[in-house]
């Protein structure tokens, strides 16, 4: 063994360290590129989700029950949701799908009748969706 090769095994200057350090350049790039593609995909997703909260409920007579409620949804998209109106078994007794236009704010709010069969002890959106 030549002295260069003793002093490059003493202070660890080899080709197989330099080898190790380019895999682990490599990797340590890998789960960055995997860490920024989940944050991606955990805040983008989230941005075009449809909340809905019914805020009240109005039996108005025995063929109708009027809904009040708010929507969060992204702004500039068409809108659509799902009104229900049930009776004291949680039987549907009426239903009806509105769809309102684009709008410029976050949240809105609405207030719809629903048109039921059979007398209704209760009303709520059943879901919102962007069409």
């Amino acid at each position: 063994m030549t002295t260069q090769q003793i002093l490059d095994d003493r202070y660890g200057r080899s080709t197989r360290v330099r080898g190790t350090r380019f895999w682990t350049v490599v990797a340590t790039i890998a789960i960055a590129a995997a860490v920024g593609v989940a944050a991606w995909y955990a805040f983008a997703i989230p941005a075009n989700t449809v909340s809905v909260d019914t805020t009240a409920y109005e039996l108005v007579d025995e063929h109708t029950v009027s809904v009040s409620f708010q929507v969060s949804a992204p702004t500039g998209e068409p809108l659509a949701c799902a009104l229900e109106a049930q009776d004291e078994e949680h039987g549907i007794v009426g239903w009806r799908v509105v769809e309102y236009p684009a709008g410029d704010a976050h949240t809105r709010a609405f207030r719809e009748t629903i048109p039921v069969t059979a007398p209704a002890t209760t009303g709520f959106v059943n879901t919102c969706w962007v069409p």
